[in-house]
Order: structure tokens, then C-alpha cells, then sequence
């Protein structure tokens, strides 16, 4: 699947538009049009109800240690500067950056990709920043630099494969040949670069008066750990979850809606008893990934991937992926869905005890050169104690944290589909369909009267009224009948009723599935049962 062609898609039918488009727009944010903001919402709906609402808090669950009890919460975006010093993201959380000198470009310093050539006597890296083609890209910019023509390709001489630029050593950055540029060495030395966007809350804007966009939603969870406790009357092991926009400013904002500044985020915070953390974070890790693929996603593309030892954050003692490989990516490369963590006791004791120092093992609190901590915590007592048991401990979190951006460009590439359809005449004819689990999609139903004339229109605004109070519906009366079928393929309309002839003999009508083709009639009064029936199976 062409990237190029679902970015098409969705702006011509309206689910995604660049943010102020009509004043040249804004790199790394998006607006979701009438059906992406149908489709998002399914989305988060979906993780919600099966996530929270519909959750049996008295049932064991398959794979489960136990039975567990599920919460929500909806926390505010800014929030006390404190909460970020102690989380660590104030001192931590960076990307590294370089910037090339001639191009007057900057680039995430682990995002550049680039392979070892030699020719004419000289050895360089060549980079790009596509991954859609890249060995193709790379071998161009090679061509270019060496002034060579395309016949002339043998004189390359590649060594290795590709590789990011943060895996070479800092003295072999004057042998890299940025992207775009003429010459190698205009990249500067990489640098950090603070992620979390800054604001002030107040009249005076001082360092007092500095907060912070949240860069996740998790801290808000964690700052209410005790009052869930004490407003609910959960008892642990439990989940708290959160839906809410998170915000990070990106380098080097890319693919589409999947790597933005501004976010939408689903996340869980598990607690639970240390000795049985270890199953609770495989629980979570399984049944996330197989959320995906009850929806849609399929297992060929999807993957569950443990990260090495190198790659686990300091305060983790697990952490897997749920990743997909997004057609944008190059083969082999794939696009993380969400992250499954096992956080152990870091959040909880750093909120009471303060900033934890990630050099130590086990942590301890960070203190500066006076012997005080660097950054304190609340002092609020964050332990549970069992009341069956009597004993008092500080729960492990088990963290799963998905993406809604990401997810429902996810679901939209999963569902890009070009095949055949017949047409008004009978004849095969190509179309492209949105395959969407009739979950997600974001119209359910779509009613069509044949003709407007012998009273059919009234008949079909009749079904779209009844069908309306149950689901998602769209009324189209407008050219061929074969025409509005494809309007609602590219749309991902899982079910067409049609008003025909018969109808006004017998009162049936026709329903078509999107993706079999297949038709067959229905009673009037039996539309919406049935509608509804296939969309929530």
C-alpha cells in the first residue's frame, strides 16, 4: 500500500487535516475531520469498555493471577512543576539532537539513518531521514555526491548495513554527509533537547511561575494514588485508567500522525503486590497485544518485542512493545503501538520520598552536594496496607500505554484495501475500501433509497431516524445507487441498507455487506436489531 494514497484518502474524505492548513499549517499537529474523530473515538471507546467498564471485577480472567478491580480518572494537563522534577522527566527527559550547519536543519540524533561507502578514495556514511525506500534514497545521494551516473553504481562500494547515526562513534561525524547536503561534516555534535513544552500560570511569567504541558498522562495517576484509595474503597491488586492529551516537543515531527506534538494517549497504571508484579506485567503484556488483534490488526504485521537490557528505562524491570510495521517504515522496521512497563515501586516512592537517583541500584533518593534531596517529594505516605492480612507494603505498577493517534493510523493503514466491486451494470470495477472492524468504523450503517420518487425516500428517512437512536448512521439519496456503495467503501461503512421496489410490496429491504458483497433482505422492523446485532459481535 502506497502511503501517499491513504494520506489522500483521509483528507479528501475528511479524517485528518494538517492544523491551520489554510495558513500553511503547523509541523507535528493534526485535526481529526468529521469521520477521523468518529473513528478515534471508537477507538478510545472500545479500550474504555473493554479496558474498564465491562471489566468483571469478580471474575478471574484467562492468563489473570486473580481477580481485580478497574477504575478511571481524568487529570488535568498542567500540573504542579514539582511532579515533573521528581518524575525525572525535568532532568531526563531528552532527546539528542544535531543540527546541520548547511542545510540549517535540525535532526533527532538517533533518527538519521545512513550506510558506510566508499568510492574515488573516500568513505562516508550517507544518511536520510526516509524509510519508505531508503537503500534506494541513500544509494541516490551517493550518485549525486561522487558525480557519478546511474550505469555507474558498481564504483560503490557499501559496507554494511544500515545503521542510525547515534551507533557510530562521535570522531566519524565529519565523515557523514547529512541529508540534502554537498559536503560531509556540517553535522555539530549531538546535544540534548528537553521534550516537554513550557508555559506560565498566572499573571507574571517568572520562574515561579514556569509549569509544564504534560508530556504523559501517567504522574496524574500516580499524584491520585491515595485518593482513589480513600474515595473508592479499591483494594489492590487494581487498575486506574486515563484517557487525555499529552504533549512533546518533537524534533523532528514525522510519518503522518505518528510521531506528533500534541497527543492522545490510553493508559493504565496496575497496581499490585510485589510478588506477583512479575505476573500481572506478562497478564498485561499478552492481552494488550491481543486487544489489537481482536480489532483488525493483522498478527503478520503485529509483533510483541521485550526490550534488551540496554533499552530498559531506570526504573524498569520490563518492558515490552506492541509494534507494527507501518507501510511508511522500511522493511524490517517497525512502529511502536504501545509500551507494556513493569515500573515496580519508582512512581509511588518517588512522589513520597522524592527524585530517585537512576545511578543506584536498588534507587535511592537523589541528594545534592548539602546531603538534601534534589528535588523532595510530597512526604505523603504512598504504602497500602491489606486489610485481610494487615500488611503494609508500597505497591509495583504494572503500566500499558497505547497511543490513540497511533492506533487509528494503525487501524487506517490495516484497512486500506483496493479490489473489485460491480457496478451499476453488472461490470467489475475498481474500488478502495476502508476494511474496518465494525467497531471501529466510524459510520455503522449507511440507507439508501433506490430512486427518489414512489415513496421510497420517506421510507429510508424512517430507518435512518430508527437506526440513528442505536448507531452511527449517514442518509445518501444522491446519484446511482453503485456510486453511493463506493462513497461508503472509501468511507468504511460496514453495512448499506437499500429502499427498493420490493420494499413498498412487502416491507423488507436489502442489506450489503462491505466487504463479502453479499446482500440479502431484512424486514423493516428487523433492520435496526440486526444492524446493531453485527456491529458490537
Amino acid at each position: 500500500m502506497e502511503m501517499e494514497k491513504l494520506v489522500s484518502l483521509c483528507r479528501r474524505r475528511g479524517f485528518l487535516f494538517q492544523s491551520s492548513e489554510i495558513y500553511g499549517g503547523l509541523n507535528g499537529f493534526w485535526d481529526y475531520g468529521p469521520l477521523g474523530v468518529e473513528l478515534k473515538r471508537n477507538i478510545k471507546n472500545a479500550w474504555w469498555q473493554d479496558m474498564v467498564t465491562s471489566h468483571d471485577d469478580l471474575a478471574v480472567l484467562p492468563g489473570a493471577p486473580g481477580s481485580y478491580e478497574m477504575t478511571g480518572l481524568d487529570c488535568a494537563i498542567v500540573m504542579h512543576p514539582q511532579v515533573w522534577k521528581v518524575s525525572g522527566h525535568y532532568d531526563l527527559f531528552h532527546d539528542m539532537m544535531v543540527d546541520c550547519r548547511q542545510k540549517k536543519e535540525r535532526y533527532r540524533f538517533d533518527q538519521l539513518r545512513g550506510r558506510w561507502v566508499a568510492a574515488k578514495g573516500q568513505r562516508l556514511l550517507i544518511t536520510t531521514l526516509s524509510e519508505e525506500n531508503e537503500e534506494a534514497e541513500i544509494e541516490r545521494a551517493a550518485l549525486k555526491y561522487f558525480k557519478l551516473r546511474a550505469k555507474e553504481t558498481a564504483q560503490l562500494e557499501w559496507d554494511g548495513d544500515i545503521v542510525t547515526l547515534d551507533t557510530i562513534a562521535i570522531s566519524d561525524l565529519d565523515k557523514v554527509l547529512a541529508p540534502g547536503a554537498s559536503e560531509p561534516g556540517t553535522l555539530t555534535e549531538p546535544r540534548e533537547f528537553n521534550l516537554m513544552f513550557e508555559t506560565y500560570c498566572g499573571a507574571i511569567r517568572d520562574e515561579k511561575s514556569k509549569a509544564f504541558l504534560r508530556p504523559e498522562t501517567a504522574q496524574g495517576i500516580f499524584v491520585n494514588f491515595k485518593n482513589v484509595l480513600d474515595s473508592s474503597r479499591v483494594k489492590v491488586p487494581f487498575g486506574i485508567a486515563q484517557i487525555g492529551k499529552s504533549f512533546r516537543n518533537e524534533i523532528t515531527p514525522r510519518h503522518f500522525t505518528f510521531r506528533s506534538r500534541e497527543f492522545e494517549q490510553m493508559e493504565i497504571e496496575f497496581f499490585c503486590h510485589p510478588d506477583t508484579s512479575r505476573q500481572w506485567y506478562e497478564y498485561w503484556r499478552d492481552r494488550r497485544m491481543q486487544w489489537y488483534m481482536d480489532l483488525g490488526l493483522a498478527s503478520g504485521r503485529l509483533r510483541l518485542r521485550d526490550h534488551t537490557p540496554e533499552e530498559l528505562s531506570h526504573y524498569s524491570t520490563g518492558t515490552a512493545d506492541v509494534e507494527y510495521a507501518f507501510p511508511f517504515m522500511a522493511k524490517g522496521v517497525y512502529g511502536e503501538l504501545e509500551g507494556i512497563a513493569h515500573r515496580g515501586d519508582f512512581d509511588l516512592r518517588s512522589h513520597s520520598e522524592g527524585k530517585l537517583d537512576p545511578a543506584t541500584r536498588p534507587l535511592t533518593v537523589e541528594l545534592g552536594s548539602d546531603g538534601q534531596p534534589i528535588h523532595r517529594g510530597s512526604g505523603k505516605d504512598m504504602t497500602y496496607r491489606d486489610e485481610t492480612t494487615g500488611q503494609r507494603y508500597l505497591p509495583h505498577v504494572i503500566e500499558p500505554s497505547a497511543g490513540a493517534d497511533r492506533a487509528a493510523l494503525a487501524f487506517l493503514c490495516e484497512a486500506y484495501t483496493e479490489d473489485e466491486a460491480p457496478d451499476d451494470q453488472g461490470k467489475m470495477q475498481k474500488r478502495t475500501v476502508l476494511k474496518f472492524h465494525p467497531r471501529l468504523a466510524p459510520i455503522k450503517a449507511a440507507v439508501f433509497p433506490l430512486v427518489k420518487k414512489d415513496g421510497m425516500p420517506e421510507i429510508a428517512r424512517e430507518i435512518y431516524r430508527a437506526l440513528k437512536r442505536h448507531v452511527t448512521a449517514f442518509y445518501d439519496e444522491k446519484g446511482a445507487v453503485g456510486r453511493r456503495y463506493r462513497r461508503q467503501d472509501e468511507a468504511g461503512t460496514p453495512y448499506c441498507v437499500t429502499v427498493d421496489g420490493q420494499t413498498l410490496a412487502d416491507k423488507t429491504v436489502t442489506i450489503r455487506d462491505r466487504d463479502s458483497l453479499q446482500q440479502w433482505r431484512v424486514k423493516i422492523d428487523d433492520v435496526a436489531e440486526q444492524i446493531v446485532e453485527k456491529v458490537n459481535r
